[in-house]
C-alpha cells in the first residue's frame, strides 16, 4: 500500500497520519522522489518551519519526508504517553518502517537532533547521515527553563491563553534569530497553530514532557553512531545556541563530525538561511558511507571556506591534524 501512496505523491505533497501505537499518530508529509531526506522539527516547531527547505530539496531530486514527533505540530497529544526522546526516536523509526524508507539523511532542528542521534545508533539501517541544525546531545525532553515555565501551565488559560502563548512565541523567535525579519504575524500564527487547536491537550503533553525520565542516556552511545554528522551553528548572538560543553561532547563522542558555521544566522537556520541546509544535505549525500564496523578508518574531507570543521578519527575521540 505505502509504495503506491508514495508513487502518487511524487509530484505533490501528501500529508497524512501514521499510527505508531494505540491513541498515538504522527503527522507526516511527503514531497518529491529520490534519495530520502527526513526532516524532524524541534519542540516548538512543525512542518511549517521547513517550508523554505522542502521545495528546494525536492527540486534537487530528494524525497522529502517531514515527521512531526508526538506532541509537536499536528501530531497527537495523548496525555499519558511516553514523551522521552528515546520513545520519540522509536516512533520516528516506526514511521520510516511503515513507509519502507531506509538509508535516509536526517535533518533535525534543536531537540529533534537528540532524537536523530538516538535513532542513528539504535537503527543504523535507517540513517545514512545526520544534519543537526543547532541541536546537541540533549538528555531530556525539556530544558530547565521550559520546566520552570510549565509550573505556570495551569494558569495559562486564565491569563491570556493562546494570545499569551503567541506573544511568548513571538518574543522567543526574535530572541533566537540573527535576523528576525522572518518573524511575522502569519508566521507566529502558524508556529502556534498546533497549540491553538487544542490548548488543553498541548499543556498536558508539555507537562508530561517535563516529568518523563529517559530510559538511557545518549552521550555514552554517541560512539555507536557510525554515520557522518554535520552540525550547523549560527554565528549571530542568539538564544537557544548549543552550549560549548555540548559541542565538545559531540566532538569527543562521535566517530565522524563536521561543524559548519552559518554566518549571520541564529537558532532557526532553516528559516533564516534555508540554502545552507540544502548545501549541508548535498555534502552528506556526497560523503563516503561509513560501515558499521569501520574501526580505525579515517575519512578525509576537503577543506571548505566559511565554516569551522572538525573531523574525528574513527574510535579515537581525537580531532585529526
Amino acid at each position: 500500500m505505502w509504495p503506491l501512496v508514495l508513487l502518487l505523491l511524487a509530484d505533490s505533497t501528501g500529508v497524512f497520519h501514521v499510527p505508531v501505537a494505540a491513541g498515538e499518530f504522527l503527522q507526516v508529509s511527503v514531497t518529491g522522489t529520490g534519495a530520502p531526506v527526513v526532516l524532524i522539527p524541534g519542540l516548538f516547531g512543525s512542518a511549517f518551519g521547513f517550508r523554505h527547505v522542502v521545495p528546494r530539496l525536492a527540486a534537487a531530486g530528494y524525497q522529502v519526508i517531514v515527521v512531526e514527533p508526538l506532541g509537536i505540530g499536528a501530531s497527537a497529544r495523548p496525555e499519558r504517553a511516553d514523551y522521552s526522546l528515546t520513545a520519540q526516536a522509536a516512533r520516528i523509526a516506526a514511521v520510516l518502517d511503515t513507509l519502507a524508507v531506509h538509508d535516509a539523511i536526517l535533518v533535525a532542528h534543536s531537540l529533534g537532533a537528540s532524537m536523530a542521534f538516538r535513532l542513528a545508533y539504535r537503527r543504523p539501517d535507517l540513517v545514512r547521515a545526520v544534519v543537526s541544525l543547532e541541536g546537541g546531545p540533549a538528555e531530556a525532553a525539556a530544558t530547565p527553563s521550559f520546566r520552570r515555565a510549565m509550573r505556570f501551565a495551569p494558569w495559562i488559560k486564565w491569563f491570556g491563553g493562546v494570545r499569551r502563548i503567541r506573544g511568548k512565541v513571538r518574543s522567543g523567535l526574535i530572541a533566537a534569530s540573527g535576523d528576525s525579519h522572518w518573524v511575522t504575524d502569519s508566521v507566529v500564527d502558524a508556529y502556534t497553530a498546533g497549540a491553538a487547536s487544542d490548548l488543553d491537550a498541548t499543556l498536558k503533553a508539555f507537562l508530561r514532557m517535563t516529568a518523563v525520565s529517559e530510559p538511557e542516556r545518549l552521550v555514552p552511545h554517541l560512539r555507536e553512531v557510525r554515520c557522518p554528522v554535520w552540525l550547523l551553528l549560527g554565528t549571530a548572538p542568539h538564544d537557544g545556541r548549543v552550549p560549548p560543553g555540548d559541542v565538545e561532547l559531540l566532538r569527543q563522542g562521535l566517530s565522524f563530525l563536521t561543524i559548519d558555521s552559518v554566518p549571520g544566522s541564529g537558532h532557526y537556520i532553516h528559516e533564516e538561511q534555508p540554502g545552507a541546509v540544502v548545501a549541508a544535505v548535498a555534502r552528506t549525500r556526497a560523503a563516503p558511507v561509513l560501515g558499521h564496523e569501520g574501526e580505525g578508518r579515517r575519512v578525509p574531507i576537503a577543506p571548505r571556506r566559511g565554516g569551522d570543521q572538525s573531523l574525528v578519527m574513527m574510535n579515537s575521540g581525537a580531532p585529526s591534524n
